[in-house]
């Protein structure tokens, strides 16, 4: 696999997995801080994944694997978002890790899946290896679950609510959009457009 990737790849991919370890390490940490019970089956949850996934990176890097990345399957919760303020609480830092509570574990856990998701897509955009390059996307895109799982949590709880617009606001901005007509001279079907099929031959060629 070496031979096959490039030095600014293998930098990207050096990050990606130190900081999965890094996140591995400060999961574990939080772990022992949490007293919901709910909280502590999403966090359990996330960990195992992403011990998991940083195993079935590791793999693929060394070509082991398969390679391919499995999607993030959220615990099962029926959920609708709650919007608007209701007396939000006052946050400040702690001066004692004692003091750490449920809401700040999983803020700290929100916070280490965005960053994550955003270092991700990142990296998979200077990545030329097809298989690393999907593997890192669907990283990414298993980062934001996560995070939406654990907003789900803050939300439900009141950690993390929702400040909201006037309706006449939101919906004066929402009509400025109005759907797009056909450009003059671009094919009305996708296939027609001639740059697509030399762009998935070079693909091919790189598999």
């Amino acid at each position: 696999m070496a031979a096959n990737l490039g030095t600014h790849e293998v930098m990207e991919i050096h990050e990606v997995l130190n900081g999965t370890v890094d996140a591995i390490n400060q999961m574990q940490l939080l772990r022992q801080r949490v007293r919901d019970r709910r909280l502590a089956q999403i966090l359990d949850h996330q960990l195992q994944f992403a011990v998991t996934g940083y195993n079935a990176m590791v793999d693929l890097l060394h070509r082991q694997g398969a390679g391919q990345a499995a999607p993030y399957r959220a615990l099962k919760n029926n959920f609708q978002p709650t919007y608007g303020l209701d007396h939000p609480g006052t946050i400040s830092p702690n001066t004692s890790p004692d003091q750490l509570d449920d809401r700040d574990v999983a803020s700290i856990l929100l916070g280490l899946h965005k960053a994550s998701a955003a270092k991700k897509i990142l990296a998979a955009l200077e990545c030329a290896n097809p298989e690393i390059r999907r593997a890192i996307q669907q990283g990414a895109i298993n980062c934001a679950e996560q995070a939406y799982e654990v907003w789900q949590y803050m939300n439900e709880q009141g950690y993390y609510q929702v400040p909201t617009l006037k309706e006449v606001t939101t919906q004066t901005i929402s009509n400025v959009y109005q759907p797009a007509g056909t450009p003059q001279n671009v094919p009305t079907n996708p296939a027609g457009v001639q740059w697509q099929q030399p762009q998935q031959n070079f693909e091919n060629t790189l598999q």
